[in-house]
């Protein structure tokens, strides 16, 4: 095994390149993730298949010789309103729809993907002896929360979200999975952070859709994240009313959590809203940075929008 010296490199490292925090930890079955067939086989998942993968299961499974994990964590939070806000702006004359805080920037994929691969680039420096090293975006069998929460990264809250006791919880997770032999962030002795979600409900009471089962299991099926981007088919009707002006994605539980009203205001470009072509007789110009319309765009200009234009 490593040096936890070599952790505490790999840690700083990753902030060096943009991280907020990270982690390592090993590469084991968490009861956690043995959890998630008994919430498979409740049909909780919809038709996200691709969570059936047993590799999900355990980390062994996913890359031969796998030893450890190296978790990154990026904040994504923005200064804008929340959609639990009363005050926003409507104007019914020009209906608009409601996006998720975590798709108003640059794709996060790809914002991730360069950091986890150029902190894959130092380790190939660091380390002298040959190893594997396959970086995870979203995009592979891992279960990036429950390794994160091992990681010493925070704890599963009730809504089902991982929750950082400074960062709240609008952040992404990148991992790492390599052969590398690396000591944990938590000592033998350490745990993971406590659950400090206490006897809090605002996340259970809040879903519009009654998504939550009971606290931290979630019915998939009914989160209007997974009606507005997994859903392949219509929309149950008992839905859409609740929806409300949700277009694609949610964040109702997470605006609600006591936990985000102190989180830090991320500074990274690639996450600030992007500025949408105006509609309006001033063809060819642009809304303001705090135009309501970065994160409620009017219906009838995303309706004209090709795939591309909407990525």
């Amino acid at each position: 095994m490593t040096l936890l010296a070599d952790t505490h490199w790999i840690v700083d490292q990753a902030k060096t390149l943009g991280f907020d925090l990270c982690g390592v930890v090993r590469a084991e079955k968490f009861p956690e993730l043995e959890q998630m067939s008994e919430w498979l086989a409740r049909g909780y998942a919809g038709e996200m298949k691709y969570l059936m993968d047993p590799r999900r299961s355990d980390p062994q499974t996913a890359m031969p010789g796998i030893q450890s994990a190296i978790v990154g964590l990026l904040n994504y939070n923005t200064a804008r309103p929340l959609s639990t806000d009363p005050a926003l702006p409507i104007d019914y004359r020009k209906p608009s729809g409601w996006i998720s805080r975590y798709a108003w920037g640059d794709d996060y994929h790809d914002v991730l993907r360069e950091k986890l691969d150029a902190l894959v680039e130092s380790l190939g420096e660091r380390f002298t002896e040959p190893f594997e090293a396959r970086a995870y975006v979203d995009t592979g069998p891992v279960q990036e929360r429950v390794l994160a929460k091992y990681a010493g990264l925070g704890w599963l809250g009730k809504n089902t979200l991982l929750l950082n006791q400074m960062l709240g919880s609008f952040f992404f997770l990148g991992v790492i999975l390599t052969t590398l032999d690396l000591e944990p962030t938590l000592g033998e002795n350490e745990l993971p952070p406590p659950d400090l979600c206490g006897s809090c409900r605002r996340c259970l009471d809040a879903c519009p859709t009654q998504a939550f089962v009971e606290p931290y299991v979630m019915d998939a099926r009914k989160c209007i994240s997974y009606l507005t981007i997994e859903l392949r088919g219509p929309i149950p009707e008992e839905f859409r009313g609740p929806m409300g002006n949700h277009i694609f994605g949610c964040d109702i539980c997470q605006d609600v959590c006591p936990w985000n009203r102190r989180a830090p205001i991320v500074a990274i470009p690639q996450f600030q809203p992007r500025v949408f072509p105006s509609s309006d007789e001033n063809q060819g110009a642009s809304l303001p940075p705090q135009d309501e319309s970065l994160y409620l765009p009017r219906l009838e200009w995303l309706l004209g929008l090709d795939e591309d234009d909407f990525r």
